[in-house]
């Protein structure tokens, strides 16, 4: 950004209100499951179960309600965000269009087709895509929506906590995986001095980098949760509003997170990808100290095979 540049605002709580309102007609009100692991109490909630199949849809949809209206939508994603926004132009009666890095799932890129977008696949990374969609978004009539550097988008996903808190109010602690910040960001606006425990495995580690840091830094990325988690830098956005006290950086071992993404198909028959996993893991491990902790389920776009 340079010196000439506004810098985007930073949301709000009233935010997350707003978007509450805005969505409601287009995203699930997604369950939360009141449980016990081990003898502790725990919540989990079932955000996997979204249209779309993540939280994403959420932050989509606000961002393009909450501004003029688009002629057609471009973004980039390493998959749960182009579905969101895909299923989010849908519902809007709007053409999308969604770059992807080579690498995508297969089962998100079929997704984001079946939605409806064009999918267009380019680079090797995340970041490569975006740099693609980001020299068409100012075309006119054009939307580019950021998947997390963006006040709308992290309001919108904000609402997830917001119902946790309204659903289940004597949670203490919400725990929350972290690709770009935007989930965790909306997490500590609608935390409502509730700790956060923003979770990243230890090679895809975008906040945590840039908390050591002091300011967002660029990292190498090699997990199994990438596709969802591979932002290789925090956004400016999502960082001003985690860079907080009551925020708190926690890393796991991608055997930790499948360890956790296992034990949640055993013990609760809920079938998630595994950057959904990843707050349990943190919590397994003994790094997330909560009475009674609720854990995000943020995605379900994984490839499922049933015997």
């Amino acid at each position: 950004m340079d010196g000439m540049s506004t810098p985007p605002r930073t949301p709000t709580p009233a935010d997350v209100a707003a978007a509450a309102n805005r969505i409601r007609p287009h995203v699930r009100r997604t369950p939360q499951l009141r449980t016990e692991i081990d003898g502790r109490p725990v919540v989990f909630k079932l955000e996997h179960l979204q249209r779309s199949g993540s939280f994403k849809l959420r932050g989509a949809v606000n961002a393009l309600l909450a501004g003029p209206a688009p002629r057609r939508v471009v973004t980039a994603s390493g998959g749960n965000h182009g579905l969101g926004v895909a299923t989010a132009a849908q519902a809007l009666g709007l053409p999308a269009v969604v770059y992807v890095p080579e690498s995508v799932p297969a089962a998100k890129a079929a997704g984001i087709e079946a939605a409806g977008a064009k999918l267009i696949r380019h680079g090797a990374t995340y970041a490569e895509a975006a740099a693609a969609a980001l020299a068409v978004g100012d075309e006119p009539g054009t939307r580019y929506l950021p998947a997390y550097d963006d006040p709308d988008v992290v309001a919108g996903q904000g609402t997830v906590t917001a119902e946790i808190v309204a659903d289940d109010p004597d949670v203490d602690a919400v725990v929350v995986a972290v690709g770009g910040g935007g989930l965790a960001a909306g997490t500590a606006l609608a935390a409502n001095r509730r700790r956060v425990f923003a979770v990243e495995p230890e090679h895809c580690q975008a906040l945590h980098s840039a908390l050591e840091a002091g300011q967002p830094v660029d990292v190498t990325l090699d997990s199994v949760a990438a596709s969802a988690l591979g932002a290789t830098r925090v956004g400016e956005v999502p960082f001003r509003i985690l860079n907080a006290p009551n925020v708190t950086s926690v890393l796991v071992s991608d055997a930790e997170l499948l360890a956790a993404r296992d034990r949640l198909w055993a013990e609760f028959r809920l079938a998630v990808e595994p950057a959904a996993a990843v707050p349990l893991a943190a919590w397994l491990a003994g790094r997330v100290p909560a009475a009674r902790p609720c854990f995000v389920l943020c995605g379900a776009n994984t490839t499922v095979t049933f015997a």
